[in-house]
């Protein structure tokens, strides 16, 4: 067993990915005897009182970490952020309606593609003209009035990009926020439903986070099977069915380790010091590495680069590992490497990283 962050392998995979230790350690703990339970939390019932107050403090950590208002309702759902793709155009998206989407990259193209099955879409920015190396201004975007509500992502994992603001929309906006949800503050007033996949910045893969204004909760329609059904699911608080009771107690877990942590102010701070690291040691060394995104655009926890020459990204890879680094090949849509240092990721893992960085460089 490891006792410090710097023992174990610096894990910069895009997701899963790398989870708080402190959190590591207590469910270990929970695994085998729960409060005292003398049963482990993936043995409990989910409507046992035991998981009835997990479920209930996973609730209140998540509101208190988010700051999210009372007319939000927080829903633990599964099937990952791509059922999402569909789920909320069968909720939100009815016949003759049209919903305006921003094309940014792989997940929205996918998200686009679901919903083009359920209605109309307007792609109100194609972001594949530019090879998705930015988000677009407002000035870019191109809606159509009257729509259902606008969807677009907030950070691009692949392509290493984000949305430094939100974009203006008159229609109800829906967020995937799977790869930087609560790495930084975010204005409710302009949101009206955020989801996120987990296993980037709050827990295990296959448990979705979905935060939805109530009001939007009218608009689901009665015909849907009750488990796409944001208003049923959200009136059973979750529990419609069996819900993914060890990957809540997780999130749960690591809504707790953010709020000791600080709260949001000091993890977005914190987010914007280590990618500065490693920003810093890219652009010193820019006649061997090259950044993807525009610098207008840069994600804060997906670096995405190149080296000057495919076979020294292989090597790359290669001697990276040797220090004990693992994830860093790109994406197989756009190639590379990608460095990804969501909110668990260790500042001293960054600095490791720079390191390493300029000795490659510097050697090749």
């Amino acid at each position: 067993m490891t006792t410090t962050t710097t023992d174990r392998i610096l894990n910069f995979s895009a997701g899963p990915a790398t989870l708080p230790e402190p959190v590591l350690r207590q469910a270990q703990s929970d695994l085998w005897n729960i409060a005292n339970s003398g049963i482990g939390i993936c043995e409990h019932s989910h409507r046992g009182p035991v998981f009835d107050n997990v479920l209930k403090e996973a609730v209140a950590d998540c509101r208190a970490v988010g700051t999210i208002p009372d007319d939000f309702e927080i829903l633990f759902l599964q099937g990952g952020a791509t059922l999402q793709f569909a789920m909320l155009a069968m909720n939100f998206l009815g016949e003759g309606e049209v919903a305006n989407y921003l094309n940014t990259g792989v997940w929205t193209t996918k998200s686009i593609k679901e919903a083009k099955k359920i209605g109309n879409v307007n792609i109100a920015f194609e972001g594949s003209a530019c090879n998705f190396d930015h988000c677009p201004a407002d000035d870019e975007i191109h809606l159509v009035d009257d729509a259902s509500y606008l969807h677009y992502c907030t950070n691009n994992t692949i392509y290493g990009t984000r949305f430094v603001n939100v974009p203006s929309s008159n229609a109800p906006i829906i967020c995937d926020m799977s790869s930087d949800i609560f790495s930084r503050a975010i204005d409710w007033s302009k949101f009206d439903m955020v989801y996120a996949g987990a296993q980037k910045n709050l827990g295990p893969s296959g448990t979705v986070l979905v935060i939805i204004r109530k009001s939007m909760l009218e608009k689901c329609p009665d015909t849907l099977p009750v488990t796409l059904n944001y208003s049923a699911i959200a009136a059973k608080g979750s529990r419609l069915n069996t819900p993914p009771t060890f990957g809540i107690y997780l999130m749960g877990q690591v809504f707790k380790w953010i709020l000791e942590e600080g709260g949001l102010q000091e993890i977005e701070a914190r987010n914007e010091h280590k990618a500065d690291i490693i920003y810093h040691a890219l652009d010193s060394n820019s006649d061997f590495y090259t950044t993807f995104a525009r610098d207008c655009c840069r994600s804060r926890m997906n670096i995405s680069f190149k080296t000057k020459a495919p076979e020294f990204d292989a090597l790359f890879l290669e001697e990276s590992a040797t220090q004990g680094m693992s994830g860093l090949k790109g994406h197989r849509d756009l190639g590379g490497l990608r460095a990804s240092v969501y909110n668990a990721f260790p500042v001293e893992g960054c600095e490791r990283f720079a390191e390493f960085l300029k000795t490659f460089a510097a050697a090749h």
